[in-house]
């Protein structure tokens, strides 16, 4: 139930996840909340394409940690299974190595051991060993760090000084993964679980190891019909608390004066007042960009300006009248050489030219996804960030025929000849659609130990009344992440803007 109106005016710049949840948090306050997204849909990077009978989505395509969602609904006076459904999955991927080997994840422990015994029996123990260190890691950073807006004094009070030395943040994920896997599949297996948040598993310190926990003794979801439900459960829920939302609208810059924002012009020249702004927009471009040059000092600028994107993405979306009996939902095909694959897109930044490639099948689990005895097929491969020297018309070109050879090569027999359905999105299609950092995916890499854990807060210091939420700002990238970004930037707000 949505709180007495309290008279004051909120703006969401960006209609992402982040912007969806806060316009949801804030309207169930009592703020009057307005939605400004340049695109013509809500969703940021979670979008879904439909086009011939095939229905992709375009953007996240793993569901963790739901019980951030249902609490984000909770708060809304709302429960979310009035507004949308998800289930399990098994296997939760199937990861194929390039020697043959076929490696079905289960999130059942018993299944996934007898899985583990037919190609790394020595390991079987040393996986259930490093799942009970990730869930360790879970429980030292989850409230120190995840859910800790890391933005006061009071906030720092929490951190438990014995727990940070416990949380291997000066050696990274790739030397830990080492010292406790011996079998090199697995270590393969482990380590890509950084590229989750867009950084290399040689660079990222060995805390984000504690990803693998949120997946695999967590649970790893699906929502029916697509992952584009969850925006529209968002989208609905916020109406229903009276959230305005305006499309095609693009944000010039943040009005500031005396330290406090009071509104936002649009690219036409219309100004529109605002007791506060939540910039779900990326935060570099917010920074850099968005808000008054002489409101930010340079060295502020500079500071934001040195950190390192993400890694980007190559994408392709193929619909084909062909099914292979060897896909599943989730399905990886790993490179032969992973530290050669990490220097290409990060040191030298360049395509993988051995790519590691992500399939989402949804049409195995959603058969509506395409028509009978067809596949939807959502091929992602991570890539370098945007560079001047890059022309990605002639690389997009050149490349994708590339993966689909290298599909037809692993497994994929007579791929082209099927294809009905052929769209792809670039690092400079992120960069232009959703003014992301250098068309970063995650925002900022976790490449060093300092940068994992000093992304940009959810309040931006020095303007009294300006939040940041969203992938690009603490905590992170990803869906549960995302939406704690919104819970901070209420606990803030309430902390520093009592009404």
């Amino acid at each position: 139930m949505r709180k007495e109106d309290n008279g004051k005016h909120i703006i969401v710049i960006g209609a992402g996840i982040g912007g969806l949840a806060s316009a949801c948090l804030f309207a169930a306050q009592g703020y009057n909340v307005s939605v400004y997204e340049k695109n013509s849909t809500p969703g940021g990077k979670m979008q879904q394409l439909k086009k011939s009978g095939y229905r992709f989505d375009t953007g996240p395509s793993l569901f963790t940690m739901p019980f951030q969602l249902e609490k984000l609904f909770e708060k809304c006076d709302e429960k979310l299974e009035n507004y949308l459904h998800y289930r399990d999955l098994e296997p939760l991927a199937r990861y194929f190595f390039q020697d043959g080997t076929v490696f079905d994840n289960y999130f059942d422990k018993k299944a996934n051991a007898a899985e583990i015994e037919k190609f790394a029996p020595n390991s079987v123990n040393e996986y259930a060993n490093f799942l009970k260190r990730t869930e360790n890691l879970y429980r030292k950073t989850s409230q120190a760090f995840l859910f800790n807006p890391l933005y006061g004094f009071t906030d720092y009070k929490k951190l438990k000084y014995y727990d940070f030395l416990g949380i291997d943040a000066f050696s990274t994920v790739s030397q830990k993964v080492d010292k406790k896997i011996s079998s090199p599949h697995l270590r393969q297996f482990f380590k890509r679980f950084t590229t989750y948040n867009g950084s290399s598993p040689f660079k990222a310190p060995a805390t984000l190891n504690v990803i693998p926990h949120v997946e695999l003794n967590m649970g790893g979801y699906y929502v029916p019909g697509g992952m584009y439900r969850i925006v529209e459960s968002l989208v609905k829920l916020g109406k229903k608390l009276g959230v305005e939302y305006h499309f095609n609208q693009i944000v010039h810059q943040i009005n500031v004066k005396r330290e406090r924002v009071k509104g936002i012009f649009l690219k036409n020249g219309t100004h529109i007042k605002a007791d506060a702004v939540i910039a779900n927009s990326d935060a570099t471009d917010t920074i850099l960009n968005l808000i008054a040059p002489d409101t930010i000092s340079n060295s502020r600028k500079a500071k934001q300006n040195k950190l390192e994107p993400s890694c980007s993405g190559f994408v392709m979306m193929i619909g084909c009248r062909n099914r292979w009996h060897q896909l599943k939902h989730h399905n990886v095909f790993f490179s032969n050489d992973y530290r050669r694959e990490f220097e290409e897109i990060f040191d030298e930044k360049h395509l993988p030219q051995d790519p590691t490639i992500y399939i989402a099948n949804t049409s195995w689990t959603d058969p509506g996804d395409a028509p009978q005895n067809s596949s939807n097929l959502f091929v992602l491969i991570n890539a370098p960030y945007v560079q001047d020297n890059q022309d990605w018309d002639e690389i997009t070109e050149r490349y994708s025929g590339f993966v689909i050879e290298e599909l037809e090569r692993r497994g994929l027999d007579g791929l082209e000849k099927s294809i009905e359905v052929f769209e792809m999105i670039n690092p400079k299609d992120f960069l232009e659609l959703y003014r992301s950092n250098r068309g970063s995916i995650y925002g900022t890499s976790s490449n060093d130990a300092f940068s994992a854990f000093m992304r940009p807060k959810n309040k931006l210091r020095g303007i009294g009344n300006l939040y940041l939420v969203g992938g690009s700002t603490h905590p992170g990238g990803g869906i549960p992440l995302v939406i704690q970004s919104a819970f901070n930037a209420l606990e803030l707000m309430k902390r520093y803007n009592p009404k």
